[in-house]
């Protein structure tokens, strides 16, 4: 089984599980106020949420045996490929370091000497100035930013750190004994964001970043932004993550949206504009509602000034349907957060404003 066929497996259960407790914490909302009335309902209510933590329990065992498998792919002494080019011998040992770098904890004297080996294996197959490393390199790179970003999704979900809702707002109130018990099984909040080796989930993100400059300094750095640009879910996740985490992955983004500025040659493409919408419409709101890093700003003036002419240019190159659509999404989270007044894109929604009321001129006689 290949790594991203894992990393969907892993995912696929805090997926349910996930969703299945935010049904649970909206319908409580609403019985809750009934149970107080009615003795009936009050004891329909534990019921249900007996019912769920017994449903929960079921997931670490089912989840351990997946990490079984896992675990006994990297330890069989064959590693998988990715198959095409990347499914070589040279191949193998790329995607093997880049795996064990996710695994082994930072602290570790390790950690460095594994990084080395991965960026050394890199550049070497980057400048034989032959086709076929080069586009190993671009298939396991993409391979491993993928699986890193499933990685930190699921983290995210597992350890109760993101909550998915209407703008990023979340489950919404909980009453306090539903949150206890959901504590109490993992799925509330208040515990410390590690992934299943034990890693944070900053170190992740900090290996997104490293893993999406090696894609651009072989020159693939579509293939991150691509890839970041459709992680929808994550980009929802990240709104309600904790600070440092988001300020981890707003290094990212920030890194990312410079890099598809470099792509503006085929701007007028269907597929980059679409692209250019998605990284725009998923991601502004991270931007808006995670800038502020807690003891030093995440991004210096000079980045955030940079970045602010970015965001304009690119909305300036999109349909003014889509122009709307993304100065709406920044408009509702640039007012949401009271802590930051960045990105402000006032100019290209002045802009805007203008194009639309030109709408109404009557059309020139000739």
């Amino acid at each position: 089984m290949g790594m991203m066929e894992n990393s969907a497996i892993f995912m696929a259960p805090l997926l349910l599980r996930n969703t299945v407790t935010s049904l649970l914490v909206y319908a409580d909302k609403s019985i809750l106020v009934l149970a107080e009335k009615y003795k009936v309902l009050e004891i329909f209510r534990y019921l249900v949420i007996a019912s769920f933590l017994f449903f929960l329990r079921l997931f670490p065992s089912f989840s351990q045996s997946l990490k079984a498998d896992d675990d006994s792919t990297q330890s069989s002494g064959y590693f998988v490929g990715y198959g095409g080019v990347g499914d070589s011998g040279i191949g193998r040992a790329l995607s093997q370091l880049l795996w064990s770098v996710n695994d082994i904890p930072v602290s570790s004297s390790k950690y460095g000497i594994v990084r080395s080996l991965a960026e050394q294996l890199i550049e070497e197959n980057n400048k034989e100035d032959i086709e076929a490393l080069r586009e190993m390199n671009r298939t396991v790179l993409s391979a491993a930013f993928s699986r890193t970003l499933c990685l930190v999704e699921a983290a995210m979900l597992e350890l109760g750190q993101g909550r998915v809702g209407h703008y990023g707002a979340g489950f919404g109130p909980v009453s306090y004994q539903l949150n206890r018990l959901l504590r109490a099984v993992g799925v509330g909040s208040g515990r410390v964001g590690v992934s299943r080796s034990g890693n944070s989930m900053e170190k992740l993100a900090a290996e997104l970043l490293w893993l999406a400059e090696e894609l651009a300094g072989c020159g693939f750095e579509e293939e991150a932004v691509e890839r970041w640009a459709s992680a929808s879910n994550l980009a929802g996740l990240s709104l309600s993550a904790e600070p440092r985490l988001q300020g981890s992955l707003v290094k990212v983004l920030a890194f990312l949206f410079k890099q598809m500025k470099d792509m503006d040659s085929e701007a007028t493409e269907e597929g980059s504009r679409q692209t250019k919408m998605k990284m725009l419409t998923s991601w502004l709101p991270l931007l808006c509602r995670g800038s502020n890093g807690t003891d030093m700003p995440v991004l210096s003036l000079s980045e955030r000034a940079e970045l602010e002419k970015i965001l304009e240019d690119t909305i300036a190159m999109l349909q003014h349907e889509e122009q709307e659509q993304v100065l709406s999404v920044w408009l509702h989270h640039f007012t949401y957060c009271l802590s930051s007044d960045w990105p402000n894109l006032h100019a290209s929604y002045a802009r805007w404003c203008t194009t639309s009321r030109k709408l109404f001129l009557p059309p020139l006689k000739m």
